[in-house]
């Protein structure tokens, strides 16, 4: 029991070390051990989604289930309305993905016509408004819902690829597996 006074620091009581060495086996024993294959499999399919391993393997350990979707946002592949044409880093990124949804988040005042007529054919699967700032937390979760409804993409397979704080909300609201941001997604 902490008494007043008490900063929460390291405990002085004797056997700290032994409670330490326990704590860090039972912790390393929880953990599983995969086959190699299946590690190999892992570190494959990363690549595929042209994530780095531990990011994939984050979202996989939190989420419990494969990336099966990503859900960029028109900020995160820099399509803007006074330049809506796609950098060539981002097409070069968004093509080379291989087994998996793509869709996009299309941010006012460009309109999800617009970035379907601009990008190129069969570079994308879907397309919707994305939520705006006005929007409420309930919102937000709906209106993602809805475009993940019905394309049958199941929630905890899609990962958000952002670059605002309002884009990394959306896991939370829709409860979707996880969030990349777009630095670090097209830095690879």
């Amino acid at each position: 029991m902490t008494r007043i006074g008490h900063n929460n620091g390291p405990t002085m009581e004797p056997g700290e070390s032994w409670r330490r060495h326990c704590w860090k086996k039972a912790r390393h024993d929880l953990l599983p051990t995969l086959p190699i294959e299946v590690l190999r499999r892992r570190v494959a399919r990363a690549k595929e989604l042209g994530l780095d391993y531990k990011s994939y393997a984050s979202i996989r350990a939190a989420s419990g289930h494969d990336v099966i979707a990503f859900l960029f946002s028109t900020n995160a592949l820099r399509v803007m309305a006074k330049s809506p044409d796609l950098p060539a880093d981002r097409l070069q990124k968004l093509t080379s993905i291989t087994d998996c949804h793509r869709t996009v988040a299309v941010h006012r005042p460009l309109t999800p016509k617009t970035v379907l007529d601009t990008l190129p054919d069969q570079l994308l699967d879907s397309v919707f408004a994305a939520p705006t700032f006005t929007d409420t937390w309930g919102q937000t979760r709906d209106i993602i819902l809805q475009q993940l409804h019905t394309k049958r993409l199941p929630l905890d397979g899609v990962v958000v690829i952002g670059d605002t704080s309002q884009e990394r909300a959306w896991v939370g609201a829709a409860r979707l597996a996880g969030y990349v941001s777009a630095d670090q997604f097209f830095a690879r």
